[in-house]
Protein backbone atom coordinates (compact mmCIF):
# COMPACT_ATOMS: atom_id res chain seq x y z
CA UNK A 1 0.00 0.00 0.00
CA UNK A 2 2.98 2.10 1.08
CA UNK A 3 4.52 1.89 -2.67
CA UNK A 4 1.14 2.35 -4.31
CA UNK A 5 1.02 5.62 -2.03
CA UNK A 6 4.37 6.50 -3.19
CA UNK A 7 3.46 5.89 -7.17
CA UNK A 8 0.23 7.90 -6.94
CA UNK A 9 2.33 10.79 -5.34
CA UNK A 10 4.63 10.81 -8.04
CA UNK A 11 3.06 11.46 -10.76
CA UNK A 12 0.37 12.87 -9.22
CA UNK A 13 0.73 14.64 -6.58
CA UNK A 14 -0.68 17.50 -7.48
CA UNK A 15 -3.83 16.17 -7.66
CA UNK A 16 -4.30 13.67 -4.74
CA UNK A 17 -3.31 13.05 -1.05
CA UNK A 18 -2.84 9.78 0.24
CA UNK A 19 -4.38 8.66 4.05
CA UNK A 20 -4.20 4.93 4.93
CA UNK A 21 -6.14 3.46 7.34
CA UNK A 22 -4.26 1.47 10.07
CA UNK A 23 -6.06 -0.76 12.17
CA UNK A 24 -4.49 -1.35 15.06
CA UNK A 25 -4.54 -4.55 17.41
CA UNK A 26 -2.66 -7.57 18.47
CA UNK A 27 -2.11 -8.71 15.45
CA UNK A 28 0.72 -5.75 14.71
CA UNK A 29 4.34 -6.81 14.81
CA UNK A 30 7.48 -4.87 15.95
CA UNK A 31 8.59 -4.67 12.60
CA UNK A 32 5.37 -2.62 11.00
CA UNK A 33 5.35 -0.50 13.95
CA UNK A 34 8.38 0.14 13.00
CA UNK A 35 8.15 0.09 9.29
CA UNK A 36 4.88 2.57 9.66
CA UNK A 37 7.05 5.01 12.01
CA UNK A 38 9.88 5.43 9.25
CA UNK A 39 7.28 5.92 6.24
CA UNK A 40 5.86 8.63 8.73
CA UNK A 41 9.03 10.09 9.09
CA UNK A 42 10.68 9.83 5.82
CA UNK A 43 7.56 10.32 3.35
CA UNK A 44 5.41 13.52 4.38
CA UNK A 45 2.44 12.79 1.97
CA UNK A 46 1.84 9.91 2.59
CA UNK A 47 -0.54 9.98 6.26
CA UNK A 48 -1.82 7.58 8.42
CA UNK A 49 -4.88 7.50 10.37
CA UNK A 50 -5.07 4.98 12.87
CA UNK A 51 -8.53 3.86 14.12
CA UNK A 52 -9.27 2.51 17.81
CA UNK A 53 -7.17 -0.40 19.41
CA UNK A 54 -9.30 -3.49 18.82
CA UNK A 55 -7.81 -6.87 20.32
CA UNK A 56 -7.59 -9.89 19.19
CA UNK A 57 -7.48 -13.62 21.07
CA UNK A 58 -5.79 -15.03 17.74
CA UNK A 59 -3.61 -13.82 15.84
CA UNK A 60 -4.14 -16.80 12.68
CA UNK A 61 -4.87 -15.76 9.00
CA UNK A 62 -8.59 -17.14 9.66
CA UNK A 63 -8.97 -14.19 11.80
CA UNK A 64 -8.27 -11.67 9.63
CA UNK A 65 -11.45 -11.24 7.69
CA UNK A 66 -12.95 -10.94 11.64
CA UNK A 67 -10.82 -8.61 12.45
CA UNK A 68 -11.73 -6.54 9.31
CA UNK A 69 -15.52 -7.34 10.43
CA UNK A 70 -15.13 -5.87 13.75
CA UNK A 71 -12.98 -2.70 12.65
CA UNK A 72 -15.90 -1.85 10.18
CA UNK A 73 -17.67 0.50 12.72
CA UNK A 74 -14.27 2.78 12.92
CA UNK A 75 -13.98 2.69 9.51
CA UNK A 76 -17.01 4.23 8.39
CA UNK A 77 -15.89 6.66 11.12
CA UNK A 78 -12.49 7.13 9.83
CA UNK A 79 -14.18 7.79 6.06
CA UNK A 80 -16.83 10.05 7.27
CA UNK A 81 -14.41 12.04 9.24
CA UNK A 82 -12.29 12.59 5.98
CA UNK A 83 -14.94 13.65 4.13
CA UNK A 84 -15.84 16.19 5.77
CA UNK A 85 -12.35 18.00 4.60
CA UNK A 86 -11.87 16.39 1.28
CA UNK A 87 -13.29 14.72 -1.11
CA UNK A 88 -12.38 10.56 -1.22
CA UNK A 89 -12.15 9.53 -5.29
CA UNK A 90 -10.85 6.08 -4.30
CA UNK A 91 -11.00 3.68 -1.46
CA UNK A 92 -8.20 0.95 -2.04
CA UNK A 93 -8.31 -2.04 -0.03
CA UNK A 94 -6.41 -5.69 0.09
CA UNK A 95 -8.52 -9.21 -0.24
CA UNK A 96 -8.08 -9.64 3.76
CA UNK A 97 -10.12 -6.43 3.72
CA UNK A 98 -13.53 -7.64 1.68
CA UNK A 99 -15.61 -6.87 4.96
CA UNK A 100 -14.71 -3.02 4.52
CA UNK A 101 -16.20 -3.06 0.77
CA UNK A 102 -19.96 -2.70 2.31
CA UNK A 103 -18.90 0.18 4.61
CA UNK A 104 -17.25 2.17 1.47
CA UNK A 105 -20.40 1.35 -0.73
CA UNK A 106 -22.71 2.29 1.94
CA UNK A 107 -20.93 6.01 2.21
CA UNK A 108 -21.06 6.08 -1.89
CA UNK A 109 -17.16 5.60 -2.53
CA UNK A 110 -15.91 3.96 -5.58
CA UNK A 111 -13.82 0.92 -3.86
CA UNK A 112 -10.72 -1.06 -5.61
CA UNK A 113 -8.76 -4.09 -4.70
CA UNK A 114 -5.14 -3.95 -4.81
CA UNK A 115 -4.25 -7.57 -4.91
CA UNK A 116 -0.20 -7.61 -4.43
CA UNK A 117 -0.13 -11.01 -5.48
CA UNK A 118 -0.28 -11.87 -9.33
CA UNK A 119 -3.25 -12.23 -11.99
CA UNK A 120 -2.60 -15.68 -11.28
CA UNK A 121 -4.38 -15.04 -7.66
CA UNK A 122 -6.85 -12.76 -9.30
CA UNK A 123 -8.26 -16.00 -11.59
CA UNK A 124 -8.13 -18.29 -8.49
CA UNK A 125 -10.47 -15.81 -6.79
CA UNK A 126 -12.99 -14.76 -9.07
CA UNK A 127 -13.43 -18.36 -10.61
CA UNK A 128 -13.67 -20.34 -6.91
CA UNK A 129 -16.91 -19.36 -6.73
CA UNK A 130 -17.42 -20.50 -10.40
CA UNK A 131 -15.82 -23.65 -9.59
CA UNK A 132 -17.66 -24.45 -5.94
CA UNK A 133 -21.25 -24.78 -7.96
CA UNK A 134 -19.07 -27.13 -10.24
CA UNK A 135 -17.73 -29.87 -7.79
CA UNK A 136 -19.31 -30.07 -4.51
CA UNK A 137 -16.58 -32.04 -2.75
CA UNK A 138 -13.52 -30.55 -0.97
CA UNK A 139 -10.72 -29.87 -2.36
CA UNK A 140 -8.58 -31.85 0.49
CA UNK A 141 -10.87 -34.80 -0.68
CA UNK A 142 -9.81 -34.75 -4.31
CA UNK A 143 -6.21 -33.72 -4.47
CA UNK A 144 -4.78 -35.30 -7.41
CA UNK A 145 -7.93 -34.02 -9.73
CA UNK A 146 -6.77 -30.91 -11.97
CA UNK A 147 -9.08 -28.23 -11.68
CA UNK A 148 -8.70 -25.80 -14.56
CA UNK A 149 -8.78 -22.21 -14.59
CA UNK A 150 -9.26 -19.93 -17.22
CA UNK A 151 -5.50 -18.75 -18.77
CA UNK A 152 -3.92 -21.23 -16.27
CA UNK A 153 -1.89 -24.46 -16.63
CA UNK A 154 -4.30 -27.33 -15.08
CA UNK A 155 -3.45 -27.45 -11.46
CA UNK A 156 -3.94 -30.29 -9.04
CA UNK A 157 -6.94 -29.63 -6.01
CA UNK A 158 -3.67 -30.26 -3.58
CA UNK A 159 -1.73 -27.04 -5.01
CA UNK A 160 -4.28 -24.62 -4.13
CA UNK A 161 -4.21 -22.36 -1.10
CA UNK A 162 -4.76 -24.10 2.05
CA UNK A 163 -7.55 -21.69 2.84
CA UNK A 164 -9.80 -23.17 0.27
CA UNK A 165 -9.03 -26.37 0.87
CA UNK A 166 -12.00 -27.74 3.37
CA UNK A 167 -15.02 -26.57 1.86
CA UNK A 168 -16.94 -26.74 5.15
CA UNK A 169 -14.39 -24.31 6.79
CA UNK A 170 -15.15 -20.52 7.48
CA UNK A 171 -11.77 -19.95 5.25
CA UNK A 172 -13.18 -21.31 2.13
CA UNK A 173 -16.31 -19.15 3.05
CA UNK A 174 -14.57 -16.35 3.14
CA UNK A 175 -12.50 -16.98 -0.02
CA UNK A 176 -15.88 -17.57 -1.81
CA UNK A 177 -16.96 -14.08 -0.58
CA UNK A 178 -13.87 -12.74 -1.95
CA UNK A 179 -14.57 -13.92 -5.15
CA UNK A 180 -18.26 -12.44 -5.03
CA UNK A 181 -17.00 -9.14 -4.12
CA UNK A 182 -14.08 -8.70 -6.42
CA UNK A 183 -16.38 -8.50 -9.19
CA UNK A 184 -18.65 -5.56 -7.38
CA UNK A 185 -15.49 -3.42 -6.98
CA UNK A 186 -14.67 -0.27 -9.13
CA UNK A 187 -11.73 -1.88 -10.68
CA UNK A 188 -8.45 -4.57 -9.57
CA UNK A 189 -5.23 -3.03 -9.30
CA UNK A 190 -2.70 -5.94 -9.35
CA UNK A 191 0.99 -6.24 -8.74
CA UNK A 192 2.06 -7.25 -12.19
CA UNK A 193 2.82 -6.40 -15.54
CA UNK A 194 1.21 -7.69 -19.31
CA UNK A 195 4.19 -9.25 -20.27
CA UNK A 196 4.67 -11.14 -17.38
CA UNK A 197 0.98 -12.92 -17.34
CA UNK A 198 0.07 -12.30 -20.69
CA UNK A 199 -2.11 -15.29 -21.03
CA UNK A 200 -4.03 -15.10 -17.81
CA UNK A 201 -4.10 -11.44 -17.80
CA UNK A 202 -5.96 -11.81 -21.46
CA UNK A 203 -8.43 -14.34 -19.99
CA UNK A 204 -9.96 -11.91 -16.68
CA UNK A 205 -9.85 -9.14 -19.34
CA UNK A 206 -12.45 -11.23 -22.01
CA UNK A 207 -14.55 -12.25 -19.38
CA UNK A 208 -13.42 -15.52 -19.00
CA UNK A 209 -12.94 -15.86 -15.28
CA UNK A 210 -16.49 -14.33 -14.82
CA UNK A 211 -18.57 -15.63 -16.84
CA UNK A 212 -21.82 -14.94 -15.22
CA UNK A 213 -21.17 -10.95 -14.83
CA UNK A 214 -19.33 -8.08 -16.21
CA UNK A 215 -15.60 -8.30 -14.83
CA UNK A 216 -14.73 -4.76 -13.24
CA UNK A 217 -11.61 -3.22 -15.27
CA UNK A 218 -8.58 -4.60 -14.50
CA UNK A 219 -4.99 -2.65 -14.28
CA UNK A 220 -1.41 -4.35 -14.52
CA UNK A 221 0.38 -1.60 -12.56
CA UNK A 222 3.48 -3.41 -11.61
CA UNK A 223 6.11 -4.39 -11.17
CA UNK A 224 5.35 -2.18 -7.34
CA UNK A 225 8.79 -3.57 -5.50
CA UNK A 226 11.06 -1.59 -2.55
CA UNK A 227 14.26 -0.18 -3.43
CA UNK A 228 16.88 -1.28 -1.30
CA UNK A 229 17.55 1.70 0.51
CA UNK A 230 13.94 1.07 2.07
CA UNK A 231 14.20 -2.41 3.07
CA UNK A 232 14.69 -2.39 6.97
CA UNK A 233 17.05 -4.61 8.94
CA UNK A 234 20.47 -4.60 11.13
CA UNK A 235 22.84 -2.30 9.27
CA UNK A 236 25.73 -4.74 10.30
CA UNK A 237 23.51 -7.71 8.37
CA UNK A 238 23.36 -5.59 5.66
CA UNK A 239 26.74 -4.75 5.39
CA UNK A 240 28.16 -8.18 5.80
CA UNK A 241 25.98 -10.01 3.46
CA UNK A 242 27.20 -6.99 1.12
CA UNK A 243 30.91 -7.66 2.09
CA UNK A 244 30.76 -11.18 1.44
CA UNK A 245 29.29 -10.89 -1.96
CA UNK A 246 31.25 -8.94 -2.97
CA UNK A 247 34.38 -10.95 -2.53
CA UNK A 248 32.33 -13.82 -4.51
CA UNK A 249 32.82 -14.55 -8.39
CA UNK A 250 30.42 -12.96 -10.83
CA UNK A 251 27.38 -14.74 -11.13
CA UNK A 252 28.94 -17.71 -8.58
CA UNK A 253 26.16 -17.36 -5.52
CA UNK A 254 22.94 -19.22 -5.30
CA UNK A 255 20.68 -17.32 -2.88
CA UNK A 256 18.23 -19.24 -0.06
CA UNK A 257 15.42 -17.37 1.52
CA UNK A 258 12.12 -18.53 2.18
CA UNK A 259 10.14 -15.31 2.74
CA UNK A 260 9.25 -13.43 6.36
CA UNK A 261 6.82 -16.54 7.11
CA UNK A 262 8.31 -19.72 5.72
CA UNK A 263 9.93 -21.99 8.62
CA UNK A 264 10.68 -25.50 8.04
CA UNK A 265 11.49 -28.06 10.62
CA UNK A 266 15.03 -28.36 11.88
CA UNK A 267 15.05 -31.73 9.99
CA UNK A 268 14.37 -30.12 6.98
CA UNK A 269 16.91 -27.19 7.20
CA UNK A 270 19.65 -30.08 7.88
CA UNK A 271 18.56 -31.95 4.66
CA UNK A 272 19.27 -28.41 3.39
CA UNK A 273 22.89 -27.84 4.57
CA UNK A 274 23.96 -31.29 3.56
CA UNK A 275 22.71 -30.91 -0.30
CA UNK A 276 24.20 -27.29 -0.16
CA UNK A 277 27.72 -28.71 0.99
CA UNK A 278 27.68 -31.16 -1.58
CA UNK A 279 26.59 -29.19 -4.49
CA UNK A 280 29.78 -27.30 -3.80
CA UNK A 281 28.27 -24.64 -5.02
CA UNK A 282 28.81 -21.01 -3.24
CA UNK A 283 25.56 -19.93 -1.37
CA UNK A 284 24.43 -17.64 0.78
CA UNK A 285 21.12 -18.49 2.92
CA UNK A 286 18.98 -17.38 5.15
CA UNK A 287 18.00 -19.58 7.88
CA UNK A 288 14.97 -18.87 10.27
CA UNK A 289 14.60 -20.73 13.70
CA UNK A 290 12.10 -24.04 12.96
CA UNK A 291 8.92 -24.24 15.26
CA UNK A 292 8.54 -27.36 14.99
CA UNK A 293 9.92 -31.37 14.18
CA UNK A 294 7.84 -32.35 11.45
CA UNK A 295 7.73 -30.70 8.50
CA UNK A 296 4.38 -28.98 8.45
CA UNK A 297 4.90 -25.01 7.46
CA UNK A 298 4.00 -23.22 10.71
CA UNK A 299 3.99 -19.52 10.83
CA UNK A 300 4.18 -17.33 13.82
CA UNK A 301 3.90 -13.32 14.52
CA UNK A 302 6.85 -13.99 17.19
CA UNK A 303 10.87 -14.98 15.94
CA UNK A 304 13.95 -15.37 17.40
CA UNK A 305 17.54 -15.61 16.19
CA UNK A 306 18.26 -19.36 15.44
CA UNK A 307 21.11 -21.17 17.14
CA UNK A 308 22.93 -21.91 14.07
CA UNK A 309 25.36 -24.20 15.83
CA UNK A 310 22.57 -25.98 17.39
CA UNK A 311 20.76 -26.50 14.20
CA UNK A 312 23.56 -27.23 11.35
CA UNK A 313 25.38 -30.25 10.96
CA UNK A 314 28.35 -30.28 13.20
CA UNK A 315 31.41 -28.28 11.83
CA UNK A 316 29.10 -27.03 8.85
CA UNK A 317 29.63 -23.55 9.30
CA UNK A 318 33.41 -24.20 9.49
CA UNK A 319 33.50 -26.57 6.33
CA UNK A 320 31.37 -24.47 3.95
CA UNK A 321 33.18 -21.10 5.49
CA UNK A 322 35.19 -20.59 2.28
CA UNK A 323 32.13 -20.74 -0.15
CA UNK A 324 29.54 -20.08 1.93
CA UNK A 325 28.16 -17.70 4.34
CA UNK A 326 25.10 -18.20 6.58
CA UNK A 327 22.92 -15.56 7.88
CA UNK A 328 20.07 -15.51 10.60
CA UNK A 329 16.33 -14.42 10.19
CA UNK A 330 16.98 -11.75 7.56
CA UNK A 331 18.87 -10.91 4.45
CA UNK A 332 18.39 -7.21 2.50
CA UNK A 333 16.65 -9.58 -0.46
CA UNK A 334 16.77 -6.69 -2.93
CA UNK A 335 20.00 -5.70 -2.67
CA UNK A 336 20.92 -9.28 -2.74
CA UNK A 337 19.14 -10.52 -5.63
CA UNK A 338 20.94 -7.31 -7.63
CA UNK A 339 24.41 -8.25 -6.76
CA UNK A 340 25.84 -9.27 -9.75
CA UNK A 341 27.73 -12.12 -7.77
CA UNK A 342 24.53 -13.74 -7.73
CA UNK A 343 23.22 -16.33 -10.15
CA UNK A 344 20.51 -18.17 -8.57
CA UNK A 345 17.16 -18.21 -6.48
CA UNK A 346 16.22 -20.75 -4.15
CA UNK A 347 12.78 -18.91 -3.54
CA UNK A 348 9.21 -19.79 -1.89
CA UNK A 349 7.60 -18.19 -4.53
CA UNK A 350 6.14 -15.34 -2.66
CA UNK A 351 5.10 -12.96 -5.23
CA UNK A 352 7.02 -10.14 -3.75
CA UNK A 353 9.92 -12.69 -4.19
CA UNK A 354 9.09 -13.60 -7.56
CA UNK A 355 8.97 -9.95 -8.99
CA UNK A 356 12.13 -9.12 -6.88
CA UNK A 357 13.61 -12.08 -8.69
CA UNK A 358 12.71 -10.78 -12.27
CA UNK A 359 13.18 -7.15 -11.88
CA UNK A 360 16.53 -8.69 -11.16
CA UNK A 361 17.04 -10.97 -13.90
CA UNK A 362 17.97 -13.89 -11.66
CA UNK A 363 16.74 -17.44 -12.35
CA UNK A 364 14.43 -19.52 -9.47
CA UNK A 365 14.34 -22.71 -7.85
CA UNK A 366 10.72 -22.98 -7.07
CA UNK A 367 10.02 -24.79 -3.95
CA UNK A 368 6.58 -23.43 -2.54
CA UNK A 369 5.54 -23.76 1.09
CA UNK A 370 1.91 -22.09 1.40
CA UNK A 371 -0.71 -19.71 0.29
CA UNK A 372 -1.04 -20.05 -3.33
CA UNK A 373 2.52 -20.42 -3.78
CA UNK A 374 2.02 -23.69 -5.42
CA UNK A 375 0.02 -22.26 -8.48
CA UNK A 376 2.81 -19.90 -8.69
CA UNK A 377 5.21 -22.91 -8.88
CA UNK A 378 3.12 -24.08 -11.76
CA UNK A 379 3.10 -21.19 -14.00
CA UNK A 380 6.73 -20.02 -12.96
CA UNK A 381 8.07 -23.56 -14.04
CA UNK A 382 5.60 -24.41 -17.16
CA UNK A 383 4.71 -20.80 -18.65
CA UNK A 384 6.92 -18.37 -17.72
CA UNK A 385 9.94 -20.57 -17.63
CA UNK A 386 11.41 -18.76 -15.52
CA UNK A 387 12.29 -21.62 -13.00
CA UNK A 388 13.11 -25.27 -12.14
CA UNK A 389 11.22 -26.77 -9.34
CA UNK A 390 12.13 -28.53 -6.25
CA UNK A 391 10.68 -31.90 -5.88
CA UNK A 392 9.25 -32.93 -2.42
CA UNK A 393 9.40 -36.91 -1.33
CA UNK A 394 5.80 -38.28 -0.44
CA UNK A 395 6.27 -37.34 3.62
CA UNK A 396 6.78 -33.42 2.12
CA UNK A 397 10.52 -33.79 2.71
CA UNK A 398 12.65 -32.39 0.23
CA UNK A 399 15.96 -34.33 0.43
CA UNK A 400 19.35 -33.51 0.85
CA UNK A 401 19.77 -35.37 -2.56
CA UNK A 402 17.06 -33.38 -4.49
CA UNK A 403 18.69 -29.57 -2.70
CA UNK A 404 22.29 -30.45 -4.40
CA UNK A 405 20.67 -32.04 -7.28
CA UNK A 406 18.74 -28.37 -7.95
CA UNK A 407 21.48 -26.10 -7.20
CA UNK A 408 24.02 -27.75 -9.14
CA UNK A 409 21.74 -27.59 -12.00
CA UNK A 410 20.15 -23.83 -11.90
CA UNK A 411 24.13 -22.62 -11.61
CA UNK A 412 25.35 -25.32 -13.94
CA UNK A 413 23.64 -27.33 -16.14
CA UNK A 414 22.08 -26.22 -19.77
CA UNK A 415 18.58 -25.59 -18.01
CA UNK A 416 20.29 -23.51 -15.95
CA UNK A 417 21.42 -21.58 -18.43
CA UNK A 418 18.64 -21.47 -20.48
CA UNK A 419 16.64 -20.03 -17.37
CA UNK A 420 18.91 -17.53 -17.13
CA UNK A 421 18.99 -16.05 -20.52
CA UNK A 422 15.08 -16.00 -20.42
CA UNK A 423 14.80 -13.94 -16.89
CA UNK A 424 17.59 -11.88 -18.54
CA UNK A 425 14.87 -11.54 -21.24
CA UNK A 426 11.77 -10.90 -18.60
CA UNK A 427 14.36 -8.25 -16.50
CA UNK A 428 14.43 -5.98 -19.70
CA UNK A 429 10.96 -6.17 -20.24
CA UNK A 430 10.01 -5.42 -16.80
CA UNK A 431 12.29 -2.22 -17.06
CA UNK A 432 10.13 -1.26 -19.68
CA UNK A 433 6.72 -1.07 -18.70
CA UNK A 434 6.87 1.99 -17.27
CA UNK A 435 8.29 3.74 -19.87
CA UNK A 436 6.14 6.08 -21.85
CA UNK A 437 3.40 3.91 -24.15
CA UNK A 438 4.15 0.68 -22.37
CA UNK A 439 2.01 -1.41 -20.52
CA UNK A 440 2.35 -0.56 -16.61
CA UNK A 441 2.51 3.26 -17.44
CA UNK A 442 -0.70 3.19 -19.96
CA UNK A 443 -2.55 0.76 -16.82
CA UNK A 444 -1.71 3.61 -14.36
CA UNK A 445 -2.50 6.17 -15.97
CA UNK A 446 -6.11 4.73 -17.10
CA UNK A 447 -6.58 4.35 -13.55
CA UNK A 448 -5.43 7.56 -11.75
CA UNK A 449 -7.84 9.21 -14.74
CA UNK A 450 -10.88 7.81 -14.06
CA UNK A 451 -9.98 8.94 -10.48
CA UNK A 452 -10.33 12.41 -11.62
CA UNK A 453 -13.32 12.33 -13.99
CA UNK A 454 -15.34 10.63 -10.94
Amino acid sequence: MVELGKLILRHYHHRFSVTILIGEGSLDTPDTTSFIRHISQTTDPITFHFLPFLSMKSSTHLNRAEYIRLNNPNLRQALQTISKTSRIRAFVIDFFSTPALTIASDLGIPTYYFITSGAIAVALFLYVPIIHNQINKSFKDIPTTHIHFPGLPPIPASYLPERVQDRESQAYSDFIQIGLNLRRSNGIIINTFECLEPTVIKAITDGFCVPDAPTPPLYCIGPLIASPKNERGKGETVNQCMSWLAAQPSQSVVFLSFGSEGVFSAAQVREIAIGLENSGQRFLWVVREPVSEDNNIHRSLEYKDPDLEALLPESFLNRTKERGFVVKSWAPQVAVLNHESVGGFVTHCGWNSVLEAVCAGVPMVAWPLYAEQRMNKVFLVEDMKLAMPMEESEDGLVTAVEVQKRVTALMNSEEGKLLREQSRKMKEEAMSVWSERRSSMIAFTKLAESWVTQ
